[in-house]
């Protein structure tokens, strides 16, 4: 069976091919729903460690150690890369290797995909564009060790061109060839690329990257805020321990994921990563505020792609931006409504959005 997987800092997604179509597998939560996604969490008790749903349920625990982000780790990762973890330091290629272990058990018996007991899954990964010889070789030896058949990697933005294409294949009117610019904005990282559609070819024809910069980010700042807010003292917040602060994210990530265009406030219980703290009440014009000058740092890097890309004199930069035939905007921090509004007054009605952020 083949599959595509979206590695993201915050989410993996999966998807199969089925005849022509390309569903979302749905995995089991151990609260008993379904999810489209699995998390890549690592819980770490002493020598212990649980990873996805498992990690998620112990996060709870406040003897477990929680890692989120485990893709942002790889940014800086070679062959010998050790991650310190309370008292242990573990090779980044043994983490993944784990996570994906975990991730392949679960797709065999803890989701909808309809694979055949001993059945290969052989997978095309999604990898940042602008990911580094030693980031593309442990993620296909994870893969491979984890008991995936390795078909190659694909550029995220490369990924998201494709998947462009497929949606909007009837609309094109049979066009040759189409200029795009994949906006992609994730957990973890960023990335812009400049992609041609052919018939049957994409080609990156430029890309920009923040390594980074991303949703995590956003869950920071607003952490900041209710740390603020609180009244939480420097040395207070230096004594949290990752358990406690990881709560404290995680608490801010659900509330960020909430928000929609009309939202006003946001209201942060403190009491989640420590007890005795209280709740406090963060206005939307003040989150985005202080998440403006990330938003900006996205737009200059577009700007530095379209210049880069286009290839042409400064007069005639601008005409030739005009011929995009559409921003495409994937990852899932491109959510924050802030985002859409950043990008659409830049690029108006060129914003598409894709379905599967």
């Amino acid at each position: 069976m083949r599959l595509g997987i979206d590695l993201g800092t915050t989410r993996i997604v999966v998807a199969y091919v089925d005849r022509g179509n390309y569903p979302v597998v749905m995995f089991d939560t151990p609260d008993g729903a379904v999810s489209e996604w699995f998390p890549p969490l690592v819980a770490v008790r002493g020598e212990e460690r649980l990873y996805g749903w498992k990690a998620w349920q112990a996060q709870e625990d406040p003897c477990w150690t929680i890692v989120r982000s485990v893709k942002r780790l790889l940014e800086a990762a070679g062959p010998d890369t050790r991650i310190r973890i309370g008292e242990q330091a573990i090779p980044m290629q043994q983490l993944l290797r784990e996570l994906l272990t975990s991730l392949c058990d679960h797709l065999r018996s803890g989701s909808n995909l309809p694979a055949a007991p001993g059945e290969a899954l052989e997978v095309m990964a999604g990898v940042p564009a602008h990911a580094h010889n030693n980031q593309r070789f442990l993620t296909v030896e994870a893969f491979r060790q984890a008991g995936f058949e390795v078909l190659g990697l694909l550029n995220e933005p490369s990924a998201a061109s494709i998947e462009f294409g497929h949606r909007n294949k009837k609309s094109r009117n049979g066009a040759d060839s189409a200029r795009i610019l994949v906006y992609d904005l994730g957990g973890g990282t960023f990335d812009a690329s400049l992609v041609e559609l052919g018939e049957t070819a994409h080609e990156v024809i430029a890309s920009e990257g923040i390594s980074t910069l991303g949703g995590d980010d956003f869950d920071e700042v607003l952490a900041d805020l209710a740390l603020e807010a609180g009244g939480i003292s420097p040395e207070q917040q230096q004594s949290l321990t990752q358990a406690e602060v990881f709560r404290l994210h995680e608490e801010c990530r659900q509330k960020k994921e909430a928000l929609h265009p009309n939202t006003r406030r946001m209201v942060i219980d403190l009491g989640i990563a420590r007890e005795g703290w209280r709740e406090v009440s963060i206005t939307t014009e003040v989150f985005y505020e202080r998440c403006q000058p990330l938003i900006d740092e996205t737009l200059h890097a577009v700007e530095d792609l379209l210049a880069t890309g286009n290839g042409q004199p400064a007069a005639s930069e601008r005409e030739d931006e005009l011929r995009l035939e559409a921003l495409y905007v994937t990852g899932g921090a491109s959510e924050l409504p802030l985002v859409s509004r950043a990008l659409r007054e830049e690029f108006g009605r060129r914003v598409r959005r894709s379905a599967y952020t």
